[in-house]
């Protein structure tokens, strides 16, 4: 990777990026591609545990996996990170975006969204695109493609409810052509893919999002990206771009070589940007002195292509997840634009790997400890009793419950036309930031959960939210769209919406989910690409002429590391229990407190303003933040200054810690208030992690008291709550750092949680 010249550099490899790089190769151009993570050939994509928790993208922690997770004020979004972008996790639905859906409108609540494309513009560009994609339907009727139980149930429960179930165009090879369609039969190629591996047709099992070990997806790099360097195209992975400037002639990128963090430059008369709605706004916003003009619609219409993810739970019949490709069905339901109410949208069902369903059945933890209680009870009872029955065979199957749980549920995907009005900007420490919430689509959202459930019960099951909408109707989106629009002039978009250049910035294109000015509706994969071969024929046809003469540029000194920046980590806890007022121990206090009813909780969020400070000394306080509920006080109350403390040894004894929560409030007189609680943290006989970790041994006192100052003081009231197991696993989501997305952060988190209750209870068990 020395420092060059190219007539073109495209940075990233999604649908976006892959298809110019290829169109541009194939024009005689001589084109580099840059993508930040690496090629992921036939069986190379992880499926253990150990594996799958490196599998992430965060190279400040030495990860440089496939998922890229990212948490702002109102969404989640997971975008992927290899050769190949988002085609290598996605569930493989090429939908062309409805006609009627290309609309300019300035919806309730703001975020216009203006079209300047319409279907007939993107028709002969979806055929391009579908050709060399090579999209066949689920093939339903051919054995055994006719017996994936998920797949009936849907069109059983869409037929009851009189919808038009429809098996959407998957990026998948179920046969090869003029063949019967079979599992693992090897894929016929005309030309070798750039792995250099053989492919084998699809085998059901459910794996799309997490990768395709057996090459059956029809993703990028064995498409496009293949074409593209059979043509000459230079495709270099773990180059992560980071800036971008004007020079004289075109521009300079400079790019991160992973895994050694060594920074090059090199220079291009032309720069494509596709590294997704994330990437590339934020690379726009973070270069902007260095690029000049941008426009001031830079980082607006942001939308999550109205993505929400429910789970059908308890399903009449057996649906069986893991068969199948993850996405076989999808269901339209009508936009008020072609007859139908309020904002349309598609609903698909999903699938999920094998791995997951051990999981699901995991959280059914306390039946099957019950039951392999029941069988440890039986194995005493016949060595006491003598009893000649030895096989126990069925008891032992019974363990799992028959696996119910994890076979009689199913995910529901839906996507479709959310309101985009959000806009994405810089934190003051030069974060990306994104500031949308489901608010203005509260009437989408409320008609996509209703028809969910009308599914569910179809199906003779319960629509679950994710635990993200439970709490602040949060949604997780893997279409993330906006940020770059596209318009018919500067004061409508970032980029022409006939070639994808920026307004004000000759050279400089956009490619990919960012230039959408509104939701696509639809799986929007397919239509990123057809937009990208249109950009395409565009800049071939305005003389992006070919073989520019390259002109060596000297490579930059790398970039010296950034000064430490404090990462805060917050999460939010609530506790349940009982008081007794006048109470002189916390066992008696629980217990008459109980009887009575008196009741006391709170809900808190706890947060370390630095993670590598805290970890330096896990005794300094945390914040706290929230509230106390007592009715017996005046119910709801605000806490005025709370503070938390992990794990304080207890008398310089590392194996006898505590948890300290100190809260001071007020009651409905204005009186000030105490709550000064503490967890034992001690390797006690038995197994009793949980129970230490989850039980607070609580005292109410009167005034705002310091550490030391309890003893003094007046008892209101004592007593002993807890974190219910419900709770723990909502707790258990509403982990965040400062900046967003800092997965690091929260494995140092982890870490030292681990390694402390190691050092307590792993004493005795070494």
């Amino acid at each position: 990777m020395s420092a060059e010249h190219f007539d073109v550099v495209v940075v990233g490899s999604g649908f976006g990026g892959s298809v110019m790089a290829y169109r541009l190769a194939e024009a005689g151009l001589d084109v580099c591609l840059l993508e930040r993570g690496k090629p992921y050939p036939p069986g190379s994509f992880p499926r253990s545990p150990g594996e799958m928790g490196a599998n992430f993208w965060d190279p400040s922690e030495g990860l440089h996996g496939l998922f890229d997770v990212w948490s702002f004020r109102g969404l989640e979004a997971i975008v992927g990170s290899g050769l190949g972008g988002g085609s290598l996790i996605y569930a493989n639905v090429l939908l062309r975006k409805d006609e009627k859906w290309f609309r300019t409108e300035d919806p309730e609540g703001g975020g216009d969204e203006e079209w300047p494309v319409s279907r007939a513009d993107l028709d002969p560009h979806y055929d391009r695109v579908e050709a060399m994609l090579k999209p066949q339907r689920y093939p339903v009727g051919a054995p055994p493609y006719d017996a994936t139980p998920k797949t009936r149930a849907v069109g059983e429960a869409a037929e009851r409810l009189g919808l038009n179930l429809q098996y959407p165009p998957l990026a998948v090879t179920f046969a090869n052509d003029g063949l019967a369609p079979l599992p693992g039969e090897e894929i016929e190629e005309p030309h070798p893919n750039l792995h250099g591996a053989k492919r084998f047709t699809c085998r059901l099992v459910g794996e799309c999002d997490v990768g395709c070990n057996w090459g059956a997806k029809n993703t990028l790099d064995y498409t496009y990206l293949s074409a593209a360097k059979r043509h000459g195209a230079e495709l270099w992975t773990g180059a992560e771009v980071r800036t971008l400037a004007s020079e004289s002639g075109g521009f300079r990128i400079g790019y991160r070589v992973h895994p050694d963090g060594e920074d090059r430059s090199l220079t291009a008369g032309r720069v494509v940007l596709s590294a997704g709605t994330l990437g590339s706004t934020f690379l726009l916003l973070r270069n902007r002195e260095t690029l000049g003009n941008l426009g001031d619609r830079l980082g607006t219409r942001f939308c999550g292509n109205g993505d929400f993810l429910g789970f059908a739970i308890g399903c009449r019949e057996a649906t069986d997840p893991a068969r199948g490709p993850v996405i076989t069905t999808a269901i339209r339901y009508a936009d008020e634009l072609d007859g139908g109410e309020g904002r349309g949208f598609y609903l698909e069902e999903g699938g999920a790997p094998e791995f997951a369903n051990w999981l699901v059945q995991a959280s059914e933890a306390p039946g099957s400890a019950r039951r392999l209680l029941s069988v440890l009870w039986r194995v005493v009872r016949q060595r006491l009793l003598a009893d000649p029955e030895s096989n126990l065979s069925a008891e032992v199957a019974g363990i799992l419950g028959g696996g119910k749980l994890s076979s009689h549920y199913l995910p529901f995907l839906a996507m479709g036309r959310d309101v985009p009005d959000g806009r994405m900007s810089l934190t003051r420490k030069g974060y990306l930031d994104v500031d949308w919430s489901t608010r203005s689509s509260r009437s989408y959202f409320r008609r996509v959960r209703k028809e969910a459930q009308r599914l569910a019960e179809a199906l003779g099951a319960e629509l679950a939210d994710t635990p993200t909408w439970h709490l602040g109707r949060r949604v997780i989106t893997v279409h993330p769209l906006g940020g770059c629009p596209m318009g018919g002039s500067e004061s409508e978009g970032v980029i022409s919406a006939r070639d994808g250049q920026a307004w004000g910035q000759p050279g400089l294109f956009v490619a990919d989910g960012s230039v959408m000015p509104g939701p696509v509706g639809p799986n929007p994969s397919l239509t990123i690409a057809a937009l990208a071969d249109r950009f395409a024929d565009a800049m071939i046809e305005g003389g992006a002429g070919p073989r520019a003469a390259r002109e060596p540029a000297p490579a930059r000194r790398p970039t010296p590391a950034p000064a430490h920046q404090p990462v805060a980590v917050s999460f939010t806890e609530e506790m349940k229990g009982f008081v007794t007022p006048g109470a002189s121990d916390y066992g008696s206090g629980y217990r008459d407190g109980r009887e009575s009813r008196t009741a006391l909780m709170f809900r808190l969020t706890i947060t370390a303003e630095d993670i590598e400070a805290f970890i330096a000394d896990p005794e300094q306080d945390c914040a706290a933040e929230g509230y106390v509920r007592c009715e017996a006080l005046g119910g709801e109350l605000a806490v005025q200054r709370g503070t938390f403390n992990l794990f304080v040894d207890q008398d310089g004894d590392r194996e006898r810690k505590r948890m300290l929560y100190r809260l001071h409030f007020a009651d409905r007189s204005g009186q000030p208030l105490t709550l000064s609680g503490f967890k034992v943290i001690e390797d006690d006989p038995g197994f009793d992690i949980w129970q230490d970790t989850t039980t607070l041994y609580t005292r109410v006192l009167r005034g705002h008291l310091a550490l030391g100052e309890d003893e003094r003081a007046e008892g209101v009231a004592m007593g002993i709550i807890h974190i219910h197991w419900s709770d723990f696993a909502k707790q258990l989501t509403t982990f965040r750092t400062d900046p967003p997305g800092r997965l690091d952060a929260l494995g140092r988190f982890g870490e030292l949680f681990a390694g402390d209750l190691w050092e307590v209870y792993g004493a005795a068990a070494g």
